[in-house]
């Protein structure tokens, strides 16, 4: 395996596997590696002849006064987890590698970031388009790899390719789960003992809505219900729930699937995001 921290040095080496006719397959983190991203990971090794991984903790995603600073950085074990994987390419770039002084460039998909996790994050959006374009750019991917769990920002990376005719293929991949339902994110290490217990009551909640929206609910009541269940739990402080049609993430109040159910919520200070997606009364 291969570590690069240039642009043009990681360039050089997937550019002499694209002229040997190999298909790339790219998998973007931010480091401190769990099972979610090892599950990314192992598909793009099923399905493309190279994979390049990149760890960068992207400054411009966070907005203020958020855990940039403290975000989980393990690089030493992430290597070691992705060579175990298989990958080809680990991309580590510093900062001022991937943003150097001067840039005034940024990538901006509109209607999709103004919903679910928009409003509390501003430009959180806006920095995670620039720098999947710029990581698209560098490793020129056939295919990349991003999990639904983070349902609102895969629907943005893949608008964004398909307005900007960009020539690579977004694969969307099942949220991977604890045992007892809670989804597997870096953050979840911030969980007090008490808040980990308490927190696969999330998903519950969602599944409660799932139900609802299987049965022909409309979104307000899909909502409604999901609320209601949370409020069992009183250790979540909830930020939003909203179903929307997963392609559009757009409102409207048509009974029924197909249907996305998204929420935020704290608990103490850690942020937890899940969702579920109903598809033809079976959500997932």
């Amino acid at each position: 395996m291969h570590v690069a921290r240039t642009i043009i040095e990681t360039r050089v080496a997937i550019g002499a596997t694209h002229w040997a006719g190999d298909t790339v397959g790219l998998v973007p983190t931010m480091g401190a590696l769990h099972e979610g991203h090892l599950s990314l990971v192992r598909r793009a090794r099923e399905e493309c002849d190279f994979v390049v991984l990149t760890v960068f903790v992207n400054p411009t995603q966070f907005a203020p006064g958020e855990d940039y600073a403290q975000y989980p950085r393990a690089e030493e074990r992430d290597l070691a987890l992705a060579e175990a994987e298989g990958v080809d390419l680990v991309f580590a770039p510093s900062t001022e590698e991937m943003y150097p002084e001067g840039a005034l460039t940024t990538v901006h998909v509109d209607e999709l970031t103004e919903v679910m996790c928009g409003p509390s994050r501003p430009g959180h959006f806006d920095g995670v388009a620039t720098v999947v374009a710029k990581l698209f750019s560098i490793t020129m991917p056939n295919r990349a790899y991003f999990g639904e769990k983070d349902f609102q920002q895969l629907q943005v990376i893949r608008r964004m390719a398909r307005d900007l005719d960009l020539p690579v293929e977004i694969v969307g991949c099942p949220t991977v789960r604890e045992p007892d339902g809670l989804a597997i994110s870096s953050r979840n290490a911030y969980l007090s003992a008490e808040d980990r217990r308490a927190a696969p009551a999330l998903y519950r909640a969602l599944l409660a809505g799932a139900g609802v929206a299987s049965r022909g609910g409309r979104a307000e009541e899909v909502e409604e219900t999901v609320r209601a269940a949370l409020a069992s739990e009183p250790r979540f402080q909830l930020q939003y729930v909203e179903a929307r049609r997963p392609d559009t993430l757009q409102r409207d109040d048509l009974p029924g699937p197909p249907l996305v159910i998204a929420a935020a919520a704290y608990l103490g200070t850690t942020r937890l995001i899940d969702n579920v997606v109903v598809e033809k009364d079976s959500p997932r």
